[in-house]
C-alpha cells in the first residue's frame, strides 16, 4: 500500500531577503497578518495599505528528507497552488503551474533537500497574456479573466481587491510501487429501486508495473465486484438492491452509502479510494422554455441561494466553518446552494456537507461577468481544470447542475462588447463547446446548462424572463421592489438588495466613532457602484431617509428583507410556471455593505429570517392588488385550513372579516379570491389586511409606509432570565410595524430567535436571546426598533 507524507510543517515565507513561518494551507497574507507584518486588511481602510502584496513574487520554502522506504516511485502533490508558480526539489525544477483550480503532481522519486515554490504574481501572468492576446471587456479594470484563478481575489461590487499567492491547499509527498489510482468516476444510477454504480477506473504504472495483471474491487452497500486488468482502465460496476433514495432535504432523507475501491497486484493491495455515494436521478425539464429540477422523477421548487467565497483568503475555511454557514443555509428553509462562477470549486468538506445536509448545489464553472480568451496557454488549462473537478466533485449526490458560467452569454449581447470584440474569441466556446463535451464525456448523469442566465439557444435574448434562467438586477439597479411584481420568470437564479452588515460587524469592521454612512470607512466597505445612491432611491420611495444613523442602518435592513419578501412571494406563487429562485446571496467574504443574508463576521442579518419565512413549506402570499391570496404548499401532503381574512383600522379595530376554507394539494398553490367587502381601495392610508391560516400570517396594506397613518407604537417590555441567556416579551398596546431587535446591540454574540414581526394592539412576542447573560429593560429597548417608533 503506498505511503503518504504530509508536507505541513517547517515552511518559511521569502521575499527580498526576508523570512517568516509559513502555515501551509494557508497564502501570503494571512502569513504576513499571523507576523504581525500587516494591519488586518477587513478592517477600516487598511485594504489600500497592502495592495503591493499582490504585485510582488513569493517564495515558500521547506527541507524534504531523504525518503528510504522502499517504494519505486514518490509522487509530489499539491491539491492547490494559487497560482503561477515553479516547483523545484534539491535544485531541479518539477515543474510549473498556472491555475489555481487544478491538483498538480510532480515525480520526484529520489528527491530530497529543499523544496521551493516560487510564485509570481498573478498581475505578472494577467497582464503579459492580456497585452500578448488582446484587451477583452469586463466590469472592472482588473485583468482577472487571464488567470485561471479566483475572480473575486482582484475585486467585486461586494468584495476586497486582496490578490493572494501561497499553497492555498493541502501539500504531501506519496509514495507507491507498481500502479495506483490515477482517477475513478462513479457513475451511479437508480432504475426500479435498484441502485447501479458503474466505477470507470484510470490507473498509472511505474515501469516496474507495465504489463501486469491487476485487479480491483468494489464494495458498496453490502455489494461487492472484482474485475481484473493489464491495462491502464477497467471498468468495475455494482448493483445494489433496495437501494434507499437520496433526496433533498424536504422531500426525504439523506442516506448515504460507503463506497470503498482497492487496487490490487495479485493479493496485495497497492492503492485505495474511498467516497460516500448517494442513490437518486436528477433530470433538468426544459419542455417549452421551463428549467426546472427533477429530483427523483419529483419536480422541485428550488428554495437558493447563492454562495460566493466565504473568505478572500479560502485557504482559511474550515470544515468547521462550513458546516456553520451551510447549516444557516437549512435552518433558513434553503434546499439549493449556487456555487457562483467568480468564485472557486470549493473542498471535498463542502459538497460532502451538501450530501449529508441535503442541500442541492449547482456549480458554476468559474467564468464570471467578462469576455475570457480561448486562446492557449488558456483554453488547455481550462480543459485540464474542468476534468479535474468533474471528476473530483462527481461522486457527490448533492450536485445536481453543471453550469457553465456567470452572466457572460448575457454579457456578450447586451453589454456592449461585440463592436469591442471583433472577430476576437470571448468564451463562446468554452460555454457551447468544451464544457458540455467534457460534462457529457465524464459525467453523463447530471444535467448541464450553458450559463446563468441563459435561455436555452440564441432563438432568444439570453435574459429572457420567459425562457431558461434569468438575472433580475434592473430592479435593484434602477427601480422599486414593487416592480419584482411585473413579471414571472421561468427561474430566477440571481436578484438581490442590498443592506449595511449587522450592527456590531460594522462597528468592528468601521470602528464606532466611522458609524455614518458616507464616512471614509463606510464607504470602503460598500464596493457597489453607487451602492449608497442605489439604497437611498430604494428607500426613499417607501420611507423618508433618516439622517440618524441608527433609524438608517435598521431602515436600509428592512428594506432588504421587505424587496427579498416581495420576490420570492410573488415568484413563488406562480409555480410551477416559476421553479425557483435563488437570492443573491446567502454570505460574504469580509465585513460590508452588501446583498447577503448573513454578514461576513458570520451574523444574521434581517434578511436571514426573512427566507427562514419565505422559504418555509407554507406560505401565504396577498396579490398585488390585493384581491385575491395565494396559499403554498411546498410540503408533500395537503395543506387544509380556514384562511382568515380581516380588514382592519389603524386603531386595531375589525372593520370586516371573513373565514374561508381551502385545501392546497401538496406541491402546489391554491388561488383565494378576498371578498368583496374585505378588498381595500387603492392607497388606503387608514387601514389593512391581514390574512392568517394554521400557524401563518402576512399583511397587506395598501399604501406605502411614508403615505401610512402609522399610530405612534407603544408597547411593554419585560427580560426574564432563560436557560441560553434571556427571554424578551414585548406587549403591543399599538399596532407595532416591523419590530426588530438587535441582538448585536446587547452584545457582539448576542442572537435572537426571531427577526421582524409585526404585532397588533394586545398581541405579544416572546424573543429568545442567547450570548449577552441578562440584559436591563432599557438596554433592551435600546436594541429593539419598529416602523413606526422606537419605544413605548
Amino acid at each position: 500500500m503506498k505511503d503518504v507524507t504530509p508536507l505541513t510543517d517547517g515552511w518559511t515565507l521569502r521575499h527580498d531577503g526576508a523570512e517568516l513561518p509559513a502555515a501551509i494551507p494557508g497564502c501570503v497574507h494571512t502569513d504576513l497578518l499571523a507576523a504581525g507584518a500587516i494591519e488586518d486588511p477587513y478592517l477600516g481602510t487598511n485594504e489600500n495599505d497592502v495592495a503591493w502584496i499582490g504585485r510582488r513574487d513569493w517564495t515558500y520554502t521547506a527541507d524534504v528528507a531523504p525518503y528510504d522506504g522502499g517504494h519505486e516511485r514518490t509522487d509530489l502533490v499539491f491539491d492547490g497552488l494559487d497560482t503561477v508558480a515553479a516547483v523545484s526539489l534539491g535544485g531541479r525544477e518539477t515543474g510549473r503551474t498556472r491555475n489555481m483550480h487544478r491538483a498538480y503532481r510532480f515525480d520526484v522519486t529520489g528527491g530530497s533537500g529543499p523544496l521551493e515554490v516560487r510564485f509570481t504574481s498573478a498581475y505578472t501572468e494577467a497582464e503579459e497574456l492580456r497585452e500578448r492576446l488582446g484587451a477583452r471587456p469586463g466590469p472592472y479594470p482588473e485583468p482577472f479573466q487571464y488567470v485561471r484563478k479566483m475572480a473575486c481575489n482582484f475585486g467585486w461590487d461586494w468584495g476586497p481587491t486582496l490578490v493572494t499567492a501561497g499553497i492555498w491547499r493541502p501539500v504531501r509527498l506519496e509514495h507507491w510501487s507498481t500502479a495506483r489510482l490515477a482517477s475513478v468516476r462513479p457513475l451511479v444510477t437508480v432504475s426500479g429501486g435498484t441502485g447501479r454504480v458503474e466505477l470507470r477506473l484510470t490507473v498509472e504504472r511505474t515501469a516496474g508495473g507495465e504489463g501486469r495483471p491487476l485487479a480491483a474491487s468494489v464494495s458498496v452497500g453490502g455489494v461487492t465486484g472484482r474485475v481484473s486488468f493489464d491495462g491502464a482502465e477497467a471498468v468495475l460496476a455494482v448493483e445494489v438492491p433496495d437501494v434507499a433514495l437520496w433526496w433533498p432535504r424536504g422531500y426525504g432523507e439523506q442516506p448515504l452509502y460507503d463506497c470503498e475501491v482497492t487496487l490490487y497486484d495479485g493479493d496485495a493491495p497497492l492503492d485505495t479510494w474511498t467516497r460516500r455515494l448517494g442513490f437518486r436521478t436528477v433530470t433538468l425539464d426544459t419542455a417549452d422554455s421551463a428549467f426546472t429540477l427533477v429530483v427523483n422523477g419529483v419536480p422541485v421548487f428550488a428554495r437558493g441561494v447563492n454562495w460566493i467565497p466565504d473568505d478572500a483568503f479560502p485557504s482559511r475555511v474550515t470544515a468547521a466553518r462550513y458546516r456553520e454557514r451551510l447549516t444557516q443555509a437549512v435552518e433558513a428553509n434553503v434546499d439549493l446552494v449556487r456555487v457562483w462562477g467568480g468564485g472557486i470549486y470549493e473542498s471535498d468538506d463542502f459538497y460532502a456537507l451538501c450530501d449529508e445536509l441535503g442541500l442541492m448545489v449547482w456549480q458554476d464553472f468559474p467564468f464570471a461577468c467578462a469576455a475570457y480568451p480561448e486562446d492557449q496557454p488558456l483554453r488547455g488549462e481550462i480543459d485540464a481544470e474542468a476534468r479535474d473537478n468533474v471528476v473530483r466533485l462527481m461522486p457527490h449526490p448533492s450536485l445536481v447542475l453543471w453550469n457553465g458560467n456567470n452572466e457572460n452569454l448575457w454579457g456578450f449581447r447586451d453589454w456592449d462588447w461585440e463592436p469591442e470584440l471583433g472577430a476576437e474569441s470571448w468564451g463562446e466556446g468554452y460555454y457551447l463547446g468544451l464544457l458540455p463535451r467534457i460534462v457529457a464525456e465524464l459525467d453523463p448523469t447530471r444535467p448541464y446548462w450553458a450559463g446563468s442566465p441563459w435561455s436555452g439557444s440564441w432563438d432568444h435574448h439570453p435574459n429572457d424572463p420567459s425562457h431558461g434562467t434569468h438575472h433580475s438586477w434592473d430592479v435593484w439597479n434602477r427601480s422599486d421592489y414593487t416592480d419584482y411584481t411585473l413579471d414571472v420568470p421561468r427561474f430566477v437564479a440571481e436578484f438581490g438588495w442590498q443592506a449595511p452588515a449587522t450592527w456590531a460587524t460594522m462597528r468592528r469592521a468601521v470602528g464606532a466613532s466611522s458609524l455614518a454612512p458616507s464616512s471614509p470607512e463606510m464607504l470602503h466597505h460598500q464596493k457597489a457602484e453607487g451602492g449608497n445612491d442605489k439604497l437611498s432611491r430604494g428607500l426613499s420611495r417607501h420611507f423618508a431617509v433618516p439622517a440618524d444613523f441608527d433609524r438608517w442602518h435598521y431602515l436600509m435592513q428592512l428594506n432588504q428583507a421587505r424587496a427579498i419578501d416581495t420576490g420570492i412571494s410573488h415568484w413563488r406563487s406562480h409555480w410551477p410556471v416559476c421553479a425557483g429562485t435563488v437570492v443573491w446571496q446567502l454570505n460574504d467574504c469580509w465585513p460590508v455593505t452588501s446583498w447577503s443574508a448573513v454578514d461576513g463576521d458570520g451574523r444574521r442579518k434581517p434578511l436571514w429570517f426573512e427566507l427562514r419565512r419565505l422559504y418555509a413549506d407554507r406560505l401565504l402570499v396577498v396579490r398585488p392588488a390585493g384581491s385575491s391570496v395565494a396559499v403554498c404548499n411546498q410540503g408533500a401532503g395537503p395543506w387544509a385550513a380556514d384562511l382568515s381574512l380581516r380588514r382592519m383600522s389603524v386603531d386595531g379595530t375589525v372593520l370586516a372579516s371573513a373565514s374561508v376554507p381551502v385545501t392546497v394539494a401538496g406541491r402546489s398553490v391554491a388561488e383565494v379570491d378576498v371578498p368583496a367587502g374585505l378588498v381595500l381601495s387603492a392607497g388606503s392610508a387608514k387601514e389593512f389586511l391581514v390574512v392568517s391560516a394554521d400557524e401563518e400570517r402576512t399583511f397587506f396594506f395598501a399604501a406605502r409606509d411614508r403615505d401610512f397613518a402609522y399610530p405612534p407604537a407603544r408597547y411593554d417590555v419585560s427580560v426574564s432570565p432563560s436557560a441560553s441567556g434571556c427571554s424578551v416579551l414585548v406587549t403591543a398596546r399599538s399596532l407595532v410595524r416591523d419590530l426588530l431587535l438587535q441582538a448585536d446591540r446587547l452584545g457582539p454574540d448576542a442572537v435572537a430567535s426571531e427577526g421582524r414581526v409585526t404585532l397588533l394592539p394586545g398581541e405579544e412576542v416572546r424573543i429568545d436571546v442567547r450570548g449577552c447573560g441578562v440584559p436591563s429593560v432599557d438596554e433592551v429597548r435600546g436594541a429593539l426598533f419598529c416602523v413606526n417608533g422606537v419605544g413605548g
